[in-house]
């Protein structure tokens, strides 16, 4: 697991962010500030979309923005999935570009887990501000929990991207054709 999304409790600012969501920010704020293990029920596409994809999946997915990417927004782990927060919209939009990419078609080679898109009209659970030591109780904690007013969220284009790196981790393009495991090869490098 890369260390560089490692933070797992949200700051003021951020349960803020998170409660804005709701139709009651205050409401959010004073429930988690009496209850600061409480998860709770946010609605999406106003302040943030969430990409649910099942946990090892999600993991590579997020491996692949820290490492190779720009970086993720907030991420929860939730009852075995990964909730990737990501811009509104998005959820509107990976769909489709997930389909023009072909995602799965005709290709039973590679696992091709369901990515679930929850946007406009729809809510997820968020896990609490203070995080839960035990994921196991509620079955969510925050593995980058949001720590600004305004935290960079990626768009479609963005988890596209590294869910299709994610999917395909291993693919190496070679111009030469895979060694014929039979045949004698013999030392050649000290010709005369």
């Amino acid at each position: 697991m890369s260390s560089a999304w490692n933070a797992s409790y949200v700051t003021p600012d951020g349960a803020a962010w998170l409660a804005s969501a709701g139709t009651y920010p205050r409401s959010t704020l004073a429930l988690w500030q009496e209850r600061p293990d409480a998860p709770v029920v946010l609605p999406c596409g106003s302040v943030f979309d969430v990409v649910s994809a099942p946990a090892m999946f999600g993991r590579r997915m997020l491996d692949r923005l820290w490492d190779d990417g720009p970086g993720s927004g907030p991420v929860a782990e939730f009852r075995g999935r990964m909730q990737l927060f990501a811009a509104p919209g998005t959820a509107q939009r990976l769909p489709a570009l997930l389909e023009w990419e072909e995602w799965g078609a005709g290709d039973r080679t590679r696992p091709v887990p369901p990515l679930l898109c929850h946007g406009t009209g729809d809510a997820v659970t968020v896990a609490a501000p203070a995080g839960d030591p035990s994921p196991s109780r509620s079955g969510a904690r925050w593995l980058v929990a949001p720590d600004t007013r305004q935290p960079w969220l990626p768009g479609p284009e963005v988890l596209l991207w590294a869910a299709v790196r994610a999917a395909r981790p291993t693919v190496r393009i070679s111009i030469f054709p895979p060694p014929d495991q039979g045949a004698k090869v013999y030392d050649v490098s000290r010709r005369r």
